[in-house]
């Protein structure tokens, strides 16, 4: 019993606090990992993935047809059509018997686009419904990193037209090697009697086309600086995860379909709506993996953030902005959020949240700076006249007031007082009874 609250105690406290000696390199590997998993739970929690994911799944089924008819008039164009449509018939959707389905509307989706008069509202159509879903993916991912400002809309077009170049293109290229490794290497006597690498690197290819793919959407897709280990990992992990949830999809209908066990023929359905919502569910947890490894710092102490007191977090933020002006008035270049949390010793996310506070009531402004990628921070302000009340006048003014009218006098006078206690000292404060706030004179 008391291993186990010493357990629980280091999951939800111990773990968040910085130690205050040097950790070795393996241990620190392990607590990181272990902030990682819990973090990526607790955003999976947090965030509502599941449902998000479901959601995804409406929209993947509606943009499946358009975007494998961008894809294959991609592939057409470069000649490669046939390679496109091998790897479908190898894939979860070949083993359901739905290609010559698919491929037969994705005939005639590409044949309304080109006749006559609908060129342009079927073309209009196909890139709305490649747009929306690719629009809900951002979304999903931006509100995964709390990132408040989506990317334009030309970049989010550029990215999403990439995406769908990029997609194809790996896809020959794998085929390619695949050809490759099965044909040329076939020649050298020394490989054939290694048939079962060359059976493996065969079917390393898709894999590898999966790694890419999902690496390249955790760094491209949020509107936000994302480093390559938060990339990388992630990529890996759930590129391998996809990858084994197909072959096992694969098998489980070629199984269903010969035994003609549950749905028999029908079982195509549910799996495809499984196989769907599995796949969105990987895509979102791998983005929460990739936050919680690029933000892993930001999280020490976060449960005593989550109850910090109004006055250490005055605190604070007097530290922060003390800094920002020391560092102006000395002529020395602005930080970036992360340096300022660096030199005050605080955590990043906590730094963040008061940084866009003071930001927002002019306090500080936010700076580009050549050589640095992320914003810095330097006064708004006259640091000449920039007094310690002004600075907590200011925090404290910030946001609507008196939005409820109401017609009471008692009301009316008690919001006049209220506003000139605040000029008081403590001392004159601690003299003055709750119950005698209207009657107290100004004087106290």
């Amino acid at each position: 019993m008391q291993s186990t609250k010493k357990i629980i105690n280091f999951i939800v406290s111990d773990i968040w606090h910085r130690p205050n000696g040097e950790m070795s390199k393996p241990r620190r590997l392990l607590y990181n990992s272990v902030r990682c998993v819990i973090l990526t739970v607790k955003g999976f929690l947090d965030n509502d993935i599941s449902t998000r994911a479901n959601a995804l799944t409406y929209s993947m089924l509606f943009a499946i047809v358009p975007i494998l008819a961008f894809v294959l008039a991609i592939a057409k164009g470069f000649g490669f059509e046939s390679v496109i449509e091998h790897t479908l018939d190898d894939s979860f959707l070949g083993a359901m018997g739905l290609v010559p389905t698919v491929m037969g509307f994705v005939e005639r989706y590409l044949a309304t686009t080109q006749e006559g008069a609908f060129i342009g509202i079927g073309l209009l159509i196909l890139l709305w419904s490649v747009y929306s879903f690719f629009w809900n993916i951002e979304t999903s991912f931006n509100t995964i990193w709390q990132v408040k400002q989506s990317r334009s809309r030309i970049r989010q077009l550029t990215t999403y037209i990439f995406v769908l170049l990029l997609v194809p293109i790996l896809i020959i290229v794998s085929t390619g090697m695949s050809v490759f490794i099965n044909s040329a290497l076939s020649d050298i006597p020394a490989f054939n009697t290694m048939a079962p690498v060359k059976d493996f690197l065969i079917h390393l290819m898709p894999f590898i086309v999966c790694w890419l793919i999902f690496t390249w959407m955790y760094w491209a897709i949020p509107n936000t600086k994302v480093g390559l280990w938060a990339c990388l990992i992630p990529g890996l992990l759930i590129g391998t995860m996809y990858q084994l949830l197909q072959m096992f999809t694969v098998y489980l209908m070629v199984f269903l379909t010969r035994t003609s066990v549950i749905y028999g023929a029908f079982a195509a359905l549910p799996l495809l709506l499984t196989w769907l919502q599995l796949s969105c569910l990987f895509i979102l947890s791998g983005a929460e993996l990739s936050f919680a490894i690029e933000n892993n710092e930001d999280f020490d102490y976060h449960k005593e953030l989550s109850h910090i007191s109004r006055r250490y977090k005055d605190y604070v933020t007097l530290l922060i902005v003390y800094v920002i002006v020391h560092r102006f008035e000395e002529s020395e270049p602005p930080l970036t959020s992360h340096e300022t949390a660096t030199a005050i010793g605080f955590p990043t996310r906590l730094v963040n949240q008061l940084l866009g506070r003071l930001v927002e009531v002019q306090i500080l402004r936010e700076v580009h700076v050549e050589g640095k990628e992320e914003r810095t921070y330097m006064p708004a302000y006259d640091i000449n006249k920039l007094t310690v009340g002004k600075l907590f006048s200011a925090i404290d003014k910030q946001g609507t007031e008196l939005f409820i009218s109401k017609n009471d006098e008692t009301q009316e006078v008690f919001w006049q007082r209220f506003v000139q206690l605040k000029d008081l000292s403590q001392d004159q404060l601690n003299h003055i009874l709750v119950k005698d706030i209207i009657e107290s004179t100004q004087s106290t």
